[in-house]
């Protein structure tokens, strides 16, 4: 399985994916997810793929190719509008789908689904869904993240944290958040964990990092998101028959939000590193 997302914020974009697959209970492999297209202050674009492995290749040569013809074809080069790209990439991803079919059975599932985000020089940054079928759905302010693979257990974490507003490497943590929240409870997700930032107008990949469970970093943040999961857990209200019971030494009650914050902030999240 997979799990792959992307969050648009007025700051720029985040993309974050697992690398697990699975060919069966004792064949787990890992593959890169996230793949990068860019021409330096022109254009900047990350792709992330869920879904048939062979099709997603298919699918990538083909970008590949196009993206270095000279002919004058469409690709992700030749194209002016982030829409544009995303209806390209979804004919490339039906017609890699359809060829795989041919002679194959119909039980065999060749479907892929793209996430597809990033910038094209005067436009704003824009993210795309692009379904098997070819057709495609944006971000929007209302729901400024993308999601594909085994979404659900990420996704609360997600509802709560992201606003347009949110800072861009605050998104990128709760990225990582809901990527450690699925692993947590689906096995067929897992390390190591491709993260990348691409700052509004910067028309290039500012960041991209690849984090593994012994990685200072991500261990310090998978940390201090259980242990200050835990701390806010002990100060949660207390039920009307519990009135006459103590909290337990050292944890504030709801009265005393000082000192709540002073337990709190020590575990706050590391920060990303420039």
């Amino acid at each position: 399985m997979t799990y792959c997302l992307a969050i648009r914020v007025n700051d720029g974009l985040v993309f974050a994916a697992d690398t697990r697959t699975s060919a069966g209970l004792d064949d787990v492999r890992t593959y890169n997810k996230m793949h990068h297209f860019e021409v330096p202050g022109e254009r900047c674009f990350v792709m992330l793929s869920a879904g048939n492995l062979a099709t997603t290749q298919a699918i990538l040569v083909q970008l590949e190719r196009d993206w270095n013809a000279v002919d004058g074809r469409n690709s992700l080069k030749t194209l002016f509008h982030m829409f544009d790209v995303a209806e390209y990439v979804g004919q490339v991803s039906v017609k890699a789908q359809r060829e795989a079919a041919q002679g194959n059975p119909a039980t065999s599932d060749f479907r892929s689904t793209v996430i597809l985000g990033g910038q094209i020089l005067g436009e704003a940054p824009a993210l795309y869904l692009i379904y098997p079928e070819g057709n495609c759905i944006s971000a929007s302010p209302e729901t400024p993240y993308l999601q594909i693979g085994e979404h659900k257990y990420g996704k609360p974490i997600l509802d709560r944290i992201i606003r347009p507003t949110t800072q861009l490497e605050d998104a990128a943590r709760c990225a990582l958040v809901s990527l450690d929240s699925t692993m947590k409870s689906n096995l067929t997700v897992g390390p190591p964990l491709d993260v990348a930032i691409i700052r509004r107008d910067a028309l290039r990949l500012g960041h991209r990092l690849r984090l593994d469970l012994d990685t200072p970093f991500y261990a310090q943040l998978k940390r201090a998101w259980g242990e200050q999961l835990e701390q806010v857990f002990g100060i949660l209200p207390k039920f009307e028959w519990e009135g006459g019971l103590a909290p337990p030494p050292g944890v504030p009650t709801m009265a005393q939000p000082q000192q709540q914050q002073q337990i709190i902030a020590p575990l706050l999240p590391p920060r990303f590193e420039n």
